[in-house]
């Protein structure tokens, strides 16, 4: 941040850059109270009255500054890393150097390093919420940690970071030749030989589990508006730390809009969230089991389903519409015994959790592509009120 970084020199970039990131967390830059430079930074105040309500207890969080020995160690481990050193083995949290000032934020690094072990907290955005604490709470409960939500000592400890949190991608041809507009009407879809991606800001986001402004920050040097092939992006390091089991169930919360995968002895797989139906008497409760299995479906459009739309009540008959991200159904279909009701992508990813949906259980893309690999016909799917 240029304000911090002419405050402090170029010798303390990585100090400046761990201070706009609590300031990021906490809901905003204009939080900046005062920054004194000094061989060692020694005082900062952040300007409370000025943060936004819900900034409050995301700075209070993740401030660093009211005790001086976590304050020195974090300021070492930034030295560290700036000069490219590794970090001290007793910390045992370093990688060799993070190569972006976003990647230092923790409200980057909670959600990235939980979707490594397949806790989603919907799309990564840098901003704590809560998906990211029921996240949280998920990872704790399935490391025998104290639940908190938070992401405490022991939370940090359990969360190794051994990898970096970014990688490289790069846009290819093919990414490219996959662009293609998306039609705004339902007897437009079908004549469209996909529902692919509309922009390469579209495709990388959902590569990397991320939200389009996140992206944009991460890149701030690339015009999205055209990108050519061989362009390098970098976005959130999200592989799998490890092979995921097939799974013994899936557990839906209404409550909480949240589904988990659990194997056979209940160890905890994988945890998304979800949106549910709209009407209290379209969410069925109980138990359920998989009824099939598609990757890249298309998808039936019945107007009886869509009866607030105009076109829809105009059209009068079914329509099938092509496979791809951007069909209502997005990338998978797993199907449930009950006639009509499935677990599904979206074209919507930052939707997913908050909004609802005609009936079905809505996950992100890259969450339903996840557990479709972990389904199986005959699963079965209990649903919770």
């Amino acid at each position: 941040h240029p304000l911090v970084r002419g405050l402090l020199g170029e010798r303390h970039e990585m100090r400046a850059v761990m201070i706009v990131e609590i300031m990021r967390a906490g809901g905003g830059e204009r939080g900046l109270g005062e920054v004194r430079a000094a061989p060692r930074v020694h005082r900062l105040a952040v300007e409370r009255g000025r943060l936004p309500g819900h900034a409050q207890p995301a700075l209070a969080e993740h401030r660093l500054v009211d005790d001086p020995e976590q304050r020195e160690a974090a300021f070492d481990e930034c030295d560290q890393r700036a000069e490219n050193r590794p970090a001290s083995k007793k910390r045992g949290r370093a990688v060799d150097r993070i190569d972006h000032p976003l990647a230092t934020g923790a409200a980057f690094l909670d959600p990235e390093l939980l979707a490594r072990h397949a806790i989603s907290c919907g799309p990564i955005d840098g901003i704590p919420g809560a998906q990211s604490t029921a996240a949280l709470a998920a990872f704790q409960q399935n490391q025998n940690l104290p639940v908190t939500g938070r992401l405490d000592e022991a939370t940090r400890a359990a969360l190794v970071l051994d990898t970096p949190p970014l990688r490289q991608l790069v846009f290819t041809a093919a990414d490219l030749a996959r662009l293609q507009p998306l039609s705004p009407t339902w007897t437009g879809k079908p004549q469209q030989s996909a529902l692919d991606y509309e922009n390469a800001l579209e495709l990388v986001a959902e590569r990397a589990h991320a939200g389009p402004a996140f992206i944009r920050r991460l890149n701030p040097s690339v015009d999205w508006s055209a990108v050519p092939a061989g362009t390098i992006l970098s976005a959130p390091n999200v592989d799998l730390s490890a092979p995921l089991p097939r799974a013994a169930l899936i557990r839906i919360r209404l409550a909480d809009h949240v589904l988990e995968a659990r194997d056979d002895a209940g160890v905890l797989i994988a945890h998304f969230p979800v949106s549910i139906a709209r009407n209290v008497e379209k969410r069925p409760v109980g138990e359920l089991r998989v009824a099939i299995v598609i990757a890249d479906p298309d998808y039936t459009f019945d107007p009886a389903t869509f009866p607030e739309s105009p076109e829809a009540r105009a059209i009068g008959h079914k329509l099938v519409v092509p496979p791809g991200p951007n069909n209502p159904v997005g990338v998978a279909w797993i199907g449930l015994d009950r006639p009509g009701y499935g677990i599904h992508g979206t074209p919507l990813p930052e939707n997913v959790g908050r909004t609802e949906s005609h009936g079905c259980f809505r996950l992100a893309n890259w969450d339903a592509r996840t557990l479709l690999s972990l389904a199986w016909v005959g699963l079965p799917v209990m649903v919770d009120p």
